[in-house]
């Protein structure tokens, strides 16, 4: 099995949210990592782990990782993660995120790490609900796409991290941002 960077970025995130905040069913994760790649794409012009989202009525979903953590882990994800099915009255039964392993910070730069610690401050006691509420807001971009838009289950773009009035001015300062990053790696 071949592991890419971007691949051991994503596990690496899940273990560390799995490691820092509470209740974390796979809901959850599918919005800290949406907020994760969005900010920092926002930032940067590049997302940490070059995941496609799309807009699901319930917000933001990564598909490849979500399809992945809903049936059969690949054994890279499986050596560091652990689903359990918690049932929960009168809902559907939750997917516990656990980590089984330790996290590994050299995969990320000190921007991407210091997103991590303040997504997993910010979220560390929130429930699935609450984030869903989050990613609702209008001028986020699951809310352009779904609502706006209303191109249900369609990728959401990451230039959408722009607010409005940026849009036009900020992809060129993400594209120079991009090629100075890429000059200093």
């Amino acid at each position: 099995m071949i592991i890419t960077h971007e691949r051991e970025k994503l596990i690496n995130a899940i273990v560390y949210f799995a490691k820092n905040t509470r209740n974390f069913g796979i809901i959850k994760l599918n919005k800290l990592l949406y907020f994760l790649d969005f900010y920092h794409y926002r930032d940067t012009g590049r997302s940490v782990t070059g995941l496609q989202y799309y807009a699901w009525k319930m917000g933001p979903v990564p598909t490849d990782i979500y399809d992945e953590l809903r049936s059969s882990l690949k054994e890279d994800l499986a050596s560091k993660v652990y689903i359990k099915t918690l049932p929960i009255k009168n809902k559907s039964p939750m997917q516990l995120v656990q980590a089984i392993a330790e996290f590994d910070p050299t995969h990320f730069t000190k921007r991407e790490l210091r997103l991590l610690e303040d997504l997993s401050n910010e979220y560390r006691d929130a429930k699935a609900d609450a984030m869903i509420a989050d990613t609702h807001l209008e001028n986020r971009p699951w809310h352009q796409v779904y609502e706006i838009e209303k191109r249900i289950q369609a990728i959401i773009p990451y230039e959408y991290a722009f607010r409005k009035s940026e849009q036009d001015f900020m992809p060129s300062v993400a594209q120079e941002n991009k090629e100075i990053i890429h000059n200093y790696q």
